[in-house]
């Protein structure tokens, strides 16, 4: 196979299960049709870590394989909302603010200074 026949297949492939069945690893459908989206969405994830993609399409291929295990297993044994693969999930999180006193002073002329 060449690097090409990788991408070009690659680019053919359509659903998680399409993914998941390119390279070979064995899943429980329930899994994947409750969480298709994360498990590609952290599967891209996994592979923007990579700092350097192999040479060869054999290494490239078994990379992908792993980094789709992973991701994956992440839901295998786990939850979206937990996972939070997505900003959504992220975005009611409780955020802390720091407000220097003094600057509040500042926006009232009338307050006694600290």
């Amino acid at each position: 196979m060449t690097d090409d026949d990788f991408e070009l297949d690659l680019s053919e492939l359509t659903s998680a299960e399409d993914f998941l069945d390119y390279f070979g690893i064995q899943y429980q459908p329930a899994v994947v049709q409750v969480n298709r989206l994360h498990i590609l969405q952290r599967f891209h994830d996994y592979l923007d870590q990579v700092d350097e993609m192999p040479d060869s399409v054999q290494a490239k291929w078994a990379l992908y394989a792993d980094r789709l295990q992973a991701a994956y297993q992440d839901f295998e044994t786990s939850d979206a909302r937990t996972e939070k693969v997505f900003r959504v999930f992220r975005m009611h999180e409780p955020r802390q603010v720091a407000i220097p006193l003094n600057d509040l002073m500042e926006s009232r002329p009338h307050a006694t200074r600290v």
